[in-house]
């Protein structure tokens, strides 16, 4: 097989290397790595400490959500009990939903994988941990202000679905949906910000030797996760933008008298609703099979298969979000397809179940806490999915809708595939940061008041729900056969919410973190995050030969610590991690990071102020803080992509990497890409909606399309836009005078032709009697020309932005710049956009 980059892998033999380290060398690297003190610690952006804000944070929403849980249960424990009124229990449940989906969930196993993916791949750091630090201010100030509208009357009541028309500014006239919508669209974009360091981190800073086939299943998982989440959650940012426009501005979206459907939403929703469901289940199954490994001290059975059923999980769950629609009228071939799909989902889960069964059988099991909550989490998930089986089916759909029913499937499959291999991950990955581990007495108790809790709280509820209780209501009448069946499920929540407390009480007194005095492997697991380090994660980067290296090199740790593979030391004085290829994990170059920063904190507190602003009608205020926070932002930027001035260092055994690259190799690509995807996903599904109303109610088109001619006069800026922004990045590799100032001009010129064709698009269609408060073709039409125009505006500040930098002489010339080629890319994309707002609405005129 031939080398993926170039790079020999028979230099791998020279490691470990026995030479002498250099003298000053290790407290080189623990300066370069060195951590804020006091105040200034808020400016951090090491994963050691973002990661553990990030679960600390993800934590108290769960203890949050759960108290708001227990309100519930109180209201339910007898008929007609009057313990808070009807609208403040709709906000309750409504509050429950949402911060254990988007506050708690989802931001949870995304803390987990900033913690430990680091150390899982023996890397520095993730590779933009500015971008880390960002998506957890963004996270931590935009949920607390969510979380708090409850105390002051304004939390969201319509459930955290928030279906339209319950929502529309007609049923729900005040500020209470607006903190819905605005909030958790702004926390999905922290969530996508981490997902990009995810998947670039896990792609591109594994250490040498590391292969697909090597890389351990938590790593496959948090990289299908973060993938998921890419793919998904722009239909949560789309569905809750169009719901702010209607309800702010008029455009119908949802509203059917004027072509608009309420169904739009759902579908959206639920393209987003449903694969979340297993975006929570990878990471957790992952955590499940690292566990495994370790409880059962066996190699996990089936490593390739379960690889393949993570994979099919993921790729399967995108077809079946309508399985929550059966009840809406929907075809019976649609239906069809969507309870089979449904019922397929199953087989990979299942796949993995057996695996894990089969691993435990094979092997010596020891006992212990994570043990209990492993195989505690597997017995309730697979007893929740198997009515998630039930529920695919179509007949018996239609009985257990909205009932209590379903709340037992849906806390039964969270609970087992979610929450208890959570706290299994507690208790076995504590020992890595903390100088104690937690009690093992302690977590006992834990595990078994939250186990037996758990069924005494939902067990009976699929008895309720099958006898006709609906779920989302605030009060029963007595003598339905009720009474004691929620009576039961209330003692259960408090048996539950006494676990919790029981661990909380135990991690308040034995958590204390350390990276360089940490209690060690003492669960004995067999992968890279149990190798010695601190804040810089690992003294050097081994090379990975197996899928278990510690197991199967005694004399790995010492090695590593001894500073005897990959980068011992700072080759540039600065923080630096290496990067390696995406497939077979060969060294590329050694890539510089930054320091600690107070920009990223800025950032996310203006860019969550402008949300949370609007969503209470101050609009200017909203307006000087989003300024600010794209200020922030352009500070932030405007220190990245200097290389250093050695380009080439030597980063161990006499092997030479450069210390900058661009291009196709560079890490950034894959960054903007990434991104790229996001918001193409954003603007398909907007089409989507477009094509959608189009088809279920084609009278709608109550304007027809400006003339042929309009269209060319349109596409042809976009077309001199697209080779500008082409030619940009090779224009500044050209190692000639002038060349920086002239790719600045190639980018203005792109930016300002897509302003320009954006202006003629628009004035177009208003010019032909077309406005989007009458008809949803109007609102559509204007929603695409309108997320176009925000790109462009981008793209016109990223214009600026370089300008500057050049005029200030930071673009220097003679070698590809990533700043240029990033910049380039997103022009390349917006000009795509701009295309396709131009030709679909005219082509679906076309067709009638």
């Amino acid at each position: 097989m031939t080398s993926e980059t170039g790079f020999n892998p028979a230099l791998y033999d020279r490691f470990p290397t026995r030479e002498p380290r250099p003298e000053g060398e290790l407290e080189a690297l623990k300066k370069a790595w060195e951590a804020p003190r006091g105040l200034a610690r808020l400016t951090t952006v090491n994963n050691n400490f973002i990661g553990f804000y990030y679960i600390l944070t993800a934590f108290a929403f769960f203890v949050a959500a759960g108290i708001l849980a227990l309100v519930m249960r109180v209201q339910l424990a007898a008929p007609l009990a009057g313990i808070v009124p009807q609208e403040t229990y709709n906000q309750v449940f409504t509050m429950h939903g949402t911060v254990m989906m988007f506050l708690f969930a989802v931001p949870a196993v995304e803390a987990m994988a900033v913690m430990l993916l680091p150390q899982l791949l023996a890397a520095r750091d993730l590779p933009f941990p500015r971008l880390s630090a960002y998506a957890y201010w963004a996270y931590l100030v935009g949920g607390v202000v969510f979380f708090c509208s409850i105390f002051v009357g304004l939390a969201p009541d319509g459930g955290w679905f928030m279906y339209p028309p319950l929502t529309s500014m007609t049923y729900s006239p005040g500020m209470n949906a607006d903190f819905w919508l605005l909030g958790i669209g702004f926390i999905e974009i922290s969530a996508i910000a981490g997902a990009i360091e995810i998947i670039v981190g896990v792609m591109r800073t594994r250490p040498p030797g590391m292969t697909l086939a090597r890389m351990p299943l938590l790593v496959w998982a948090f990289l299908i996760f973060a993938v998921m989440i890419v793919v998904a959650f722009p239909a949560v940012i789309l569905c809750t933008l169009l719901l702010e426009v209607e309800r702010a501005f008029n455009w119908p979206f949802f509203d059917p008298t004027r072509g608009g459907d309420p169904l739009l939403w759902q579908h959206l929703f639920w393209f987003f609703g449903h694969p979340e469901v297993y975006i929570i289940f990878l990471p957790a199954a992952g955590m499940i099979s690292a566990m495994i490994v370790a409880i059962a001290r066996k190699p996990l059975v089936g490593h390739e298969l379960v690889v393949m059923a993570m994979l099919a999980t993921g790729f399967i769950s995108f077809g079946v979000w309508a399985h929550h629609m059966f009840t809406v009228g929907m075809p019976r071939l649609t239906t069809g397809f969507f309870s089979a799909a449904s019922m397929t989902v199953s087989l990979p889960a299942g796949i993995q179940v057996f695996a894990w069964i089969a691993t435990l059988a094979i092997g010596k099991i020891r006992a212990s806490v994570p043990a209990l909550f492993v195989i505690g989490g597997i017995v309730i998930f697979v007893m929740g999915g198997l009515t998630g089986v039930m529920v695919a089916m179509v007949p018996f759909d239609f009985q257990a809708h909205d009932s209590y029913f379903i709340v037992a499937h849906l806390h039964y499959v969270l609970m087992g595939g979610m929450v208890f291999p959570l706290f299994g991950a507690f208790y076995y990955w504590t020992p890595m940061v903390s100088r104690n581990a937690l009690s093992e007495r302690a977590g006992r108790w834990a595990f078994w008041l939250m186990f037996a809790g758990l069924h005494i709280t939902f067990l009976p509820m699929h008895l309720t729900g099958l006898m006709g209780l609906p779920r989302r209501v605030a009060s029963y009448l007595p003598d339905r056969g009720f009474d004691a069946l929620n009576l039961v499920s209330t003692v259960g929540a408090f048996i539950l919410a006494a676990g919790v407390l029981v661990f909380v009480i135990d991690a308040t007194r034995r958590l204390r973190p350390s990276q360089e005095d940490s209690a060690g492997n003492i669960y004995g697991g067999g992968t890279l995050e149990w190798l010695p380090g601190g804040l810089y994660s690992t003294r050097s980067i081994p090379v990975v030969r197996s899928r278990e290296p510690l197991w199967d090199d005694p004399d790995l740790s010492d090695d590593v610590e001894q500073g005897r593979y990959f980068l011992p030391g700072t080759v540039t004085g600065l923080r630096e991690t290496l990067i390696t290829s995406p497939l077979r994990a060969e060294p590329q170059y050694v890539q510089v990071m930054p320091g600690p920063s107070v920009w990223p904190l800025l950032g996310a507190v203006f860019t969550a102020g402008f949300f949370l602003l609007l969503t209470m009608q101050a609009y200017t205020a909203g307006f000087v803080s989003g300024v600010l926070a794209v200020g922030s932002i352009l500070r932030w930027v405007w220190d990245t992509d200097r290389p250093p001035s050695k380009e080439n260092a030597d980063v161990g055994a006499g092997i030479m990497l450069p210390t900058y690259m661009a291009g196709g190799t560079g890490h950034s690509r894959w960054a903007i890409v990434i991104l790229l995807v996001v918001m193409g996903m954003i603007f398909l599904l907007a089409m989507f909606a477009h094509v959608f109303l189009f088809g279920i109610s084609p009278e709608w088109w109550t304007v027809a399309p400006p003339p042929a001619g309009s269209l060319a006069w349109a596409l042809a800026p976009i077309a001199v836009a697209a080779a500008a922004a082409w030619w940009a990045p090779r224009q500044i590799a050209r190692n000639q005078k002038g060349s920086s100032a002239g790719a600045a001009a190639l980018i203005a010129l792109a930016a300002l032709a897509l302003a320009g064709a954006e202006a003629w698009d628009v004035w177009t269609w208003w010019s032909a009697g077309l406005r989007p408060t009458v008809s949803a073709q109007g609102a559509t039409i204007f929603g695409m020309l309108a997320l176009h125009g925000q790109n462009v505006a981008i793209g016109l500040v990223m214009a600026l932005f370089l300008g500057a930098r050049a005029i200030a002489g930071d673009l220097p010339p003679g070698r590809q710049s990533n700043l240029v080629e990033v910049i380039g890319l997103f022009l390349l994309y917006v000009a795509a956009g701009g295309a396709a707002a131009a030709i679909l609405p005219r082509a679906l005129g076309a067709a009638l």
